[in-house]
């Protein structure tokens, strides 16, 4: 059974929103639609999972990003090329 990461209530659903997510060279903030999100009925936080946050950003680490609108779909941008094959400057694994 999976809790709440604020609250530890077990009332919690997954649910697709917006996120925006400043690019890694601070030139602009996207919105990144249909995000895997975790929402708890209990406390009313709306929070991503921390893979998910790890995913977009060495996403956003690995690709050219100039070529992204101001609006991109969560898989879309997962399905974005790779410049690299992984994120050199992740030193938390």
């Amino acid at each position: 059974m999976a809790y709440c990461d604020w609250c530890s209530s077990s009332e919690i659903h997954k649910d697709q929103q917006s996120v925006y997510w400043e690019l890694p060279d601070g030139t602009k903030a996207i919105e990144i639609r249909e995000t895997p999100t975790i929402v708890c009925k209990e406390c009313g936080m709306t929070y991503q999972d921390d893979s998910i946050v790890k995913d977009i950003e060495d996403q956003l680490f690995l690709i050219d990003t100039k070529g992204i609108d101001r609006s991109i779909r969560f898989k879309e941008l997962m399905k974005l090329p790779k410049l690299l094959k992984r994120n050199y400057f992740d030193f938390s694994s």
